[in-house]
Parts: C-alpha cells; sequence; structure tokens
C-alpha cells in the first residue's frame, strides 16, 4: 500500500519536474532568440544596412584581418550616439587617420602629470569617473603616458615595431624562423607584416611582449586601435575591482580579452550592452564585454 501511494506521489511531481524543463528550454530559446545581431547593431548605430556597412566600414567577410579587429576590437563600433563611432575597422595610412580625428570633437586634460586626449564626452565622463574614484580615496591614472588615451596613426606603427622586430630576431635566433623568412617580413608594410605573423603564431610562434600569446593580445595591428577613435584609456589602477565599477558606472568598460589595463568608452549602462549585441565573458577574473560573434 506505502508502495503504490509512493508512485501516485511521485509521478505529478516528476510531470511537474518535465514541465518545468520545457518552459525553462522555451524561455532559453527566447531569449538567445530576442538577443540583437552585433552585426546589425553596428550597421544600425551607422545608419547603414549591413551589406554598406560592411563595404564602407569593415570587410569582415573577405578581410583576415578586418574579421579579427571586428571581433576582438568591435565593441567600439556600438558606442552611444554622444560619440562618433570609427569610420573604419583599419585606417591604412595617417593621412585616414588624420582626416577622420579632424572631424572629431576633442577635449585634452591634465590627468595626474600626463595630457590625455579623448572625444570631449568621453573625456567629460571619465573626468566623472576620476571624481568620484577620488571621493573614495582611490586614483585612476594613465597607463604608459599620453598614449593611454587618443593615438595616431605612427603611434600604432611604433608600438607594432616594437614587439614585432623584438620577437622575430628572438625566433630567427632559435632556428625558429629562416633568415630568409625573417628578412622578407622585415622588408614588408607594417599591414602586409601583420597576416604573416599570424600565420607564424598559429605554429606557436608568439609575438606578444612575453612572447607567449599574440602579439594582437598585446597591440593592436597598425591602423586598427581604439586609440584611434578617441574612446579608448589605459589605466594603471585596473585590478582595483571598486576603480573597475566607477569606471562602468560612467560608461567605461573593458572590450578586450587579455587586454586588462584597456578601457572603451560605450556610453551606456552595463545592463543596455547585451541590447546592442555585447556578451560579457570572463578571463583571469575580469569581465569584458565582447562582440557577440560566433
Amino acid at each position: 500500500m506505502r508502495g503504490f501511494i509512493l508512485k501516485k506521489a511521485v509521478r505529478p511531481i516528476r510531470r511537474i519536474s518535465k514541465l518545468k524543463l520545457i518552459v525553462c528550454a522555451l524561455l532559453l530559446v527566447g531569449q538567445v532568440a530576442a538577443q540583437p545581431s552585433f552585426i546589425q547593431q553596428t550597421a544600425h548605430r551607422a545608419g547603414k544596412k549591413p551589406e554598406q556597412f560592411e563595404k564602407a566600414v569593415c570587410s569582415y567577410s573577405n578581410d583576415k584581418i578586418a574579421a579579427r579587429v571586428f571581433r576582438e576590437y568591435g565593441a567600439v563600433f556600438v558606442t552611444d550616439e554622444t560619440v562618433t563611432a570609427p569610420s573604419k575597422c583599419v585606417f591604412d595610412s595617417a593621412t585616414a587617420v588624420t582626416h577622420f580625428h579632424n572631424d572629431l570633437n576633442l577635449a585634452t586634460s591634465k590627468i595626474g602629470n600626463v595630457e590625455i586626449t579623448l572625444q570631449a564626452e568621453a573625456m567629460r565622463a571619465l573626468l566623472d569617473a576620476i571624481d568620484e574614484a577620488s571621493e573614495a580615496r582611490l586614483r585612476i591614472t594613465p597607463l604608459d603616458g599620453s598614449i593611454a588615451g587618443t593615438r595616431d596613426y605612427e603611434d600604432t606603427v611604433r608600438l607594432w615595431n616594437s614587439r614585432f622586430y623584438r620577437a622575430l630576431d628572438h625566433w630567427q635566433r632559435r632556428g625558429k624562423i629562416s633568415k630568409v623568412d625573417a628578412d622578407n617580413a622585415r622588408a614588408l608594410s607594417v599591414y602586409e607584416q601583420v597576416p604573416v605573423v599570424l600565420k607564424w603564431e598559429e605554429s606557436g610562434l608568439w609575438f606578444s611582449t612575453g612572447l607567449n600569446r599574440s602579439i594582437l593580445s598585446s597591440v593592436a595591428a597598425p591602423g586598427t586601435s581604439q586609440h584611434l577613435s578617441g574612446l579608448a584609456f589605459d589605466i594603471v589602477e585596473y585590478r582595483n575591482a571598486r576603480v573597475r565599477a566607477a569606471m562602468n558606472r560612467h560608461g567605461w568598460f573593458q572590450t578586450v580579452a587579455n587586454d586588462e589595463p584597456h578601457f572603451t568608452y560605450l556610453g551606456r549602462t552595463e545592463a543596455d550592452l547585451p541590447k546592442v549585441g555585447l556578451i560579457s565573458t570572463y578571463k583571469n577574473g575580469y569581465k569584458f564585454w565582447i562582440p557577440s560573434i560566433r
């Protein structure tokens, strides 16, 4: 009799459990379907159709470098409309960057002992974050001087060269790259060097500062850095969770995985980031908001 009663009691519970699983699955499907496409959001932000955005701004379908830039640095393309998003995924010359900068509303402020330039709205938000941190007896200071803020094309080339030549010499000395291949790589333009380096990295010949991961985790390819947009700022105190929270409250977020000091001005609340096609991911204890690109 007890066995019969037990079965009668358990069956409805099993049915309810299955029903809950079905409902949860449907809700999950609905949430996935509701997640906006990052590609659609970038095009919408630029006032273009996706195919127009790809043609005019970022050739992510047929250019491997542009595709990687879009995937790893693309969060800057869904900034709030109070600032200007980059006009290109990859700026191919100093002239192109200068023309873009001429159209920006830039502001310069002294932070600590360093002159930092950013787009005006991004600067206002940064100064607000600094004031908030100061009230809590915390500091927000630039990492590596003025290049913590806006950079020009020559800055990105110089930073690329500082990693490229050092790593190339290292792997040549180790006999992993022949002298002929190394000399050929040195003779290429900086933009042509990028796919060559990425190919070497596929076989474990890393070009980052520590020679232990991709060069793009250490420095952006020339002409691709978010710092060219006037919407990126590298800080010394990135390890402090309270500092990161203050930055977040004022629209600044970590958006480049493996580059922990780097913050991007998105001008949005954290709750709104999924609405523009960004997803959160954790790496080494830090939370990054990255494009939801498969």
